[in-house]
């Protein structure tokens, strides 16, 4: 029995998959894209043909050919090479500042839902004064605090993202605090961290997961914007926005190549956690499933 159980379990996770695949194409399409970057950022080191800070000032501003298949930028820098690992960037703080604020805004929506009465009146208007701010104006006055870098990057896309988490996981949780297993456990003398834990916590876990991949795709554009701006991760560190920021402009008629590449990571790595976003709401939510 213990080794039939693990092969069933293995059937049931492939017949999902499958069953994911063929009703959500689309999901399934940027659900490979996303698989497709992280490959790219975790084996950089094996696939880039190229160092990505190396400079080679007799091969600036190459258009692509087969020895640079993306060409090279101003300083003669492979760009193939650089989108590479500028995807390692991207996703390291995507995917930290949307597990750290969507994890922050769980516990604060849950336990707003859950005490209530004056706990959730001041949590709330918190979250309404953080919500009043665009994500990327936020960001700019937080890494205009704390400085450029990574950790501030990573900390000034999380704190934005809290609030529009928690008021997201709030609603879910105001209906479940009404059902008659909560006051049960109340009354059975559990305590409020058991509670929130065991019996709150796990049935929010749907909204949760489709709004982290959609804060992943919000993070990666944000942190593109504050890198473009100058304001975000710095050189020589590879970074999409960073790579737009030094060919947009003056580059833009002599050497489109610099801009458009990078664009086109930034947008296809957003596209597709923004169509696996859609295709796992589809996926998970009742409602949407019996249409």
């Amino acid at each position: 029995m213990t080794s039939e159980a693990p092969d069933e379990i293995h059937r049931s996770w492939r017949t999902a998959a499958l069953g994911f695949c063929r009703r959500q194409p689309l999901g399934t399409f940027g659900l490979a894209i996303v698989i497709v970057t992280a490959i790219a950022g975790l084996s950089a080191e094996w696939i880039a043909p190229y160092n990505p800070t190396a400079n080679d000032f007799e091969a600036m501003t190459e258009a692509p050919s087969w020895a640079h298949w993306l060409g090279t930028d101003q300083f003669g820098r492979d760009l193939l090479s650089r989108i590479i690992y500028g995807a390692r960037t991207a996703l390291i703080i995507g995917f930290i500042s949307a597990f750290v604020g969507g994890f922050a805004g769980l516990v604060l929506g849950v336990g707003s839902a859950y005490f209530g009465g004056k706990i959730d009146l001041i949590l709330q208007r918190v979250m309404d004064i953080l919500m009043a701010f665009p994500l990327i104006i936020m960001a700019l006055a937080v890494v205009a605090i704390f400085g450029t870098g990574v950790q501030n990057v990573i900390a000034a896309i999380t704190v934005p993202l809290i609030p529009r988490c928690a008021r997201v996981v709030r609603a879910s949780a105001l209906s479940i605090r009404e059902v008659p297993y909560i006051d049960a456990a109340r009354t059975s003398g559990f305590s409020h961290s058991r509670i929130i834990l065991r019996h709150m916590m796990p049935n929010v876990v749907a909204p949760f997961l489709i709004m982290l991949t959609a804060f992943v795709g919000q993070a990666i554009l944000a942190e593109a914007s504050l890198s473009y701006l100058g304001l975000g991760v710095q050189e020589p560190t590879p970074a999409w926005g960073l790579m737009l920021q030094g060919g947009a402009e003056e580059y833009a008629s002599t050497a489109p190549w610099i801009a458009i590449f990078p664009g086109l990571a930034i947008a296809l790595t957003v596209f597709g956690f923004s169509l696996f976003g859609d295709a796992l709401r589809d996926a998970i939510d009742p409602k949407l499933r019996e249409r």
